[in-house]
């Protein structure tokens, strides 16, 4: 069977995503060590804002926001937004971009159960074995984790990993409130909104630190590091998992998430210089193979195309018996 087209590009912005979100994880770090942690989400809220002027205006065929999506969209940016940049950009200045990689690759997991409970998201065999390979091939790294390797702040590890964990949670609402919104938002006015929260929730400790800081201390490299993480984090991210969502169920998309870890691990050893050892590539190659089984379909058997054909001809024969009456 081959994938549908429109199901094969949804996955393509949900692995571009994930890959992006895992590289600005790691990146943010050197950013974090420069710049407070409320002034940078603050400018990263600013940039991206004017970036996407143009998706504030509401499409002719888009009813106005219920109340209900106002709520929706303001727990979309605090949880999906504001506390997740703020959890982990400490988590990952305290306890280092690969060790950050290892406790995100329990996202899909988080993700697919929020989709069960919230959603009620059937989850399949598959996603499950998914879900799997992604937990037991990313938890790998604890093993190569040695005691000392890590680049987090020294005594504040433990505190760091409570962090990123907390911001895993925020991820997997953030999943599951973004499949909801998809339902009636487009993606572009879904990531202009819920920046714009941002921005707003960030301000108060934004300014106080930008009145006591020395903007001459940043260097230009930093400063082109802070463009690239502003864009990526509040607009190319937002746009390509809302877009993603719109085709994918949550439970499904929330595996492609196993791409963050990945990609974190990755930049954090090539950019950021962090302990690198041979079981990377086992458990690389196990998380993959995960995805493979969640995005590859499985053949429909010969005795489930008679079950729908069945179901089909009651549903027509129960049509027409209806007609027949009227």
């Amino acid at each position: 069977m081959t994938l549908n087209l429109n199901r094969l590009s949804a996955y393509g912005c949900l692995a571009l995503c994930m890959s992006l979100v895992g590289a600005y994880v790691a990146l943010s770090k050197p950013l974090a060590l420069a710049i407070p942690v409320f002034l940078l989400g603050w400018m990263r809220f600013g940039i991206g804002g004017i970036a996407m002027l143009r998706w504030w205006r509401r499409p002719r065929a888009e009813p106005p926001m219920s109340g209900k999506t106002r709520l929706l969209v303001f727990l979309e940016s605090f949880l999906g937004n504001f506390l997740f940049t703020i959890f982990m950009m400490y988590g990952v200045l305290m306890t280092g971009a690969v060790s950050a990689g290892i406790i995100m690759s329990v996202i899909p997991a988080v993700v697919a159960v929020m989709g069960r409970v919230f959603l009620k998201e059937r989850i399949s065999r598959r996603v499950l074995a998914a879900i799997a390979c992604g937990v037991v091939g990313i938890g790998l790294l604890a093993l190569a984790r040695k005691p000392g390797s890590t680049s987090g702040v020294s005594g504040h590890v433990w505190l760091g990993d409570v962090l990123v964990f907390c911001s895993v949670l925020c991820e997997g609402f953030y999943a599951v409130i973004g499949k909801k919104l998809t339902n009636v938002l487009s993606p572009k006015r879904i990531s202009a909104v819920i920046n714009a929260w941002g921005f707003v929730l960030m301000t108060p400790l934004g300014l106080y630190a930008a009145l006591h800081f020395d903007f001459a201390s940043v260097s230009a490299p930093l400063w082109l590091l802070l463009l690239f993480y502003s864009l990526a984090a509040s607009v190319w991210t937002v746009w390509l998992w809302m877009t993603g969502l719109k085709t994918v169920p949550a439970s499904r998309a929330g595996v492609f998430t196993v791409l963050l870890p990945i990609s974190t691990a990755i930049v954090g050893v090539v950019a950021l210089g962090e302990p690198f050892s041979g079981m990377y590539a086992v458990s690389f190659a196990i998380a993959l193979a995960g995805l493979l089984l969640a995005t590859v379909p499985a053949r429909t058997s010969s005795s489930e195309v008679l079950q729908v054909r069945v179901s089909a001809g009651e549903y027509r024969g129960g049509q027409k018996k209806a007609s027949q009456r009227h």
